[in-house]
């Protein structure tokens, strides 16, 4: 067997062009790569161990060479060959190159493996993959090892710190089932999409709760300002009851916006099929009004009219007028970014086209995992600010000038 010390590359050639021009493949367990593979793997190795001990001497440690392990590890390029490690007297010697436990030494692999697993795919779909694509088996539990490393990346991104000013905050939830002790469970996935003062989307934050709810929505905004957001200048928000005193709570400057879409969406439910086409029709003069005035007039008007018939569908809209009708404050350049949640929702029709082949997930860090995947490629294109930024920023800036001064701006 070739050492790192002996061997001879020039050999190496002669018998790997030899073995090209015979037919023999370059990649793969049978290939000419693997003993060149082995050769720089096995010298790197012994580099760092070299190192190693260098440093216990340094430190007047007792520490001494103590033999060689062996493991049987897999490559894209070069297959399946035994690699030798060096170990040390103390065992404190763990190779970066190829580290201990991994039998795997190529990111190209993991990366592909996170790729697909990012865009939907089973662990069968991507064992099968895999051995046909490279003719290298791997386990269902190599591939969950490697899915699994991408978890403190996840940790880490869900508490990194925010900017201090957010103009516009977008929040939804959505609801996926998880397999939990036997059973399987409804999780709600809170998520909160920023645009920051340069015009750009971000997602914020990625929370999940057993059911959607107020006051879950209120520990959500409060590890908001915790990570740094000082300012929410409009927050579009769902109908949920309870939400807008949670913004108000954490966020008392910020004014809500209920979107718009949400509201007809439910108010329509009181109304039978063959109605609704003209009862909205009656409605699009409401929202679509110069001014909030204008507005609540049309309003009263869509009351006497529709009122007697459909009560509730007059109520709701009665009832949370505040909210509905903070759009009219601004310009119509910013009334179109905030009167629904779209943008959001956007993020979700994204992530429904990878995760409508699902059924449950075997847990909810396998969630997270995927969900964590998903924004990450979906955030990759966010590379230009929202459309119309500057005259967006103008209007703002009139209104809420001494609160966007937070950024230095």
């Amino acid at each position: 067997m070739e050492t790192p010390d002996n061997f001879d590359f020039e050999s190496f050639k002669k018998e790997a062009m030899a073995g090209l021009s015979a037919g023999k493949k370059m990649t793969g367990s049978e290939g000419v790569l693997a003993p060149l593979m082995k050769h720089f793997l096995e010298s790197m190795m012994a580099g760092e161990l070299e190192h190693h001990l260098s440093e216990s001497r340094r430190q007047e440690q007792p520490n001494r060479r103590n033999g060689k392990s062996r493991k049987t590890v897999r490559s894209l390029n070069a297959g399946e060959f035994e690699l030798e490690t060096g170990r040390d007297r103390l065992s404190t010697f763990d190779p970066k190159i190829v580290p201990k436990r991994q039998l795997i030494i190529t990111e190209e692999l993991e990366g592909n493996i996170l790729s697909m697993y990012a865009r939907g795919m089973s662990t069968r779909a991507m064992r099968d993959y895999i051995q046909e694509m490279y003719a290298m088996e791997i386990s269902p539990a190599e591939i969950s090892r490697i899915t699994d490393s991408v978890l403190p990346a996840v940790q880490e991104w869900r508490s990194r710190p925010l900017e201090a000013v957010y103009p516009f905050v977008f929040l939804d939830c959505m609801f996926f089932k998880v397999r939990t002790n036997g059973s399987v469970e409804t999780r709600a996935v809170y998520n909160i999409l920023g645009v920051n003062i340069e015009g750009r989307k971000e997602v914020l934050g990625l929370y999940t709760s057993e059911n959607e709810g107020a006051k879950f929505w209120l520990s959500v905004l409060t590890d908001l300002k915790a990570r740094g957001v000082e300012d929410m200048l409009i927050a579009c928000i769902d109908g949920l009851k309870g939400f807008p005193e949670a913004v108000e709570a954490v966020f008392p400057q910020t004014r809500v916006q209920l979107c718009i879409v949400h509201q007809i969406r439910s108010s329509m439910r009181y109304v039978p099929e063959k109605d609704k086409k003209a009862v909205m029709a009656d409605l699009k003069p409401v929202y679509q009004a110069a001014s909030e005035q204008q507005g609540y007039e049309k309003l009263l008007e869509f009351e006497e009219k529709r009122g007697r018939k459909y009560p509730l569908s007059c109520k709701s809209w009665l009832d949370n007028w505040v909210n509905l009708s903070a759009f009219f404050e601004y310009d119509p350049v910013i009334r179109k970014v905030i009167y629904t949640t779209n943008p959001i929702e956007g993020v979700h029709r994204q992530i429904r086209k990878i995760t409508k082949t699902k059924g449950a997930f075997s847990s909810e860090q396998a969630l997270l995992k995927l969900m964590y995947l998903v924004i990450r490629n979906i955030s990759r294109k966010w590379t230009m600010p929202m459309q119309n930024w500057g005259m967006v920023f103008s209007q703002l800036y009139i209104k809420f000038g001494e609160r966007l001064l937070k950024e230095g701006i």
